[in-house]
């Protein structure tokens, strides 16, 4: 695995432990069931702000974590470009 693939997994696995992080900010939970409840009340405002079905929030909310993952992982290849002098 190259240098350039390492850095976009970590940038996006750090960007989703961020992001996470900030949705259970002042939440008493434990910190192993914060992605679930980062999942779930994502998808409980899809619902609520829009009155969608339960399952297309489901299913949208976990669209929009992949398309975050995936935006992390491609931010963290561009860095590493620019920082490693390589485009």
């Amino acid at each position: 695995m190259s240098n350039r693939k390492i850095a976009g997994i970590v940038t996006a696995v750090l960007g989703l432990s961020a992001i996470i992080a900030f949705f259970n900010n002042g939440m008493d939970t434990p910190i192993l069931t914060w992605p679930l409840e980062a999942y779930l009340g994502v998808a409980f405002t899809l619902g609520w702000l829009t009155s969608m079905p339960t399952f297309l929030a489901y299913l949208l909310a976990a669209l929009i974590f992949i398309l975050l993952a995936i935006g992390f992982y491609k931010l963290g290849i561009w860095v590493y470009g620019l920082v490693a002098g390589r485009s």
